[in-house]
């Protein structure tokens, strides 16, 4: 038996399975971290326990995998993704307050700048998709969130101004 193939994924640095298949338009994956990413999705679709998990899940992922920073996209989303991890994570907001005051934070998108990701990720996707549907789900979801939110701990006073400054 032959071993799988591996690939580290340009975005977060984990290691996959060498797969073929559908990669977000502008976060930069690899394939096989994309499926896993989809795999902790179906999971919080699939049950409603696990659906306030959801937003950290799509954030944490969002900015380990930053995309190209001349792509106004990219730049944004991470941008966006940082802030509601800060709500959720540094103010302590729950989900549906975060996503009200996401909404109005899209709405001063434009005035983002670009900012480097860390050179290394503590948690990755690969990391906890493997709890993806069991009891720890939503705890590893967090610490993942955790994690990389301190990852990104230069960029924190970044973050908590344009909040403010986008008055919200």
């Amino acid at each position: 038996m032959t071993p799988n193939r591996q690939t580290t994924c340009p975005g977060c640095g984990s290691p996959f399975d060498a797969i073929t298949g559908p990669t977000h338009a502008y976060m930069t994956s690899s394939p096989g971290c994309f499926a896993a990413f989809n795999s902790l999705l179906a999971a919080e679709y699939t049950d409603p326990a696990l659906l306030p998990t959801h937003r950290l899940t799509v954030d944490t992922y969002a900015v380990q995998h930053p995309g190209d920073p001349n792509d106004r996209r990219a730049v944004q989303s991470v941008g966006l993704h940082l802030a509601r991890l800060n709500l959720q994570l540094a103010q302590d907001l729950p989900p549906k307050e975060t996503n009200d005051v996401m909404l109005g934070l899209s709405e001063h998108k434009s005035s983002l700048v670009a900012l480097a990701p860390p050179a290394q990720f503590t948690l990755t996707v690969a990391d906890i998709a493997p709890h993806a549907s069991t009891t720890q789900h939503s705890a590893k979801v967090r610490q993942w969130a955790q994690a990389t939110w301190q990852d990104y701990a230069t960029h924190h006073a970044y973050i908590s101004e344009w909040i403010a400054q986008a008055g919200l």
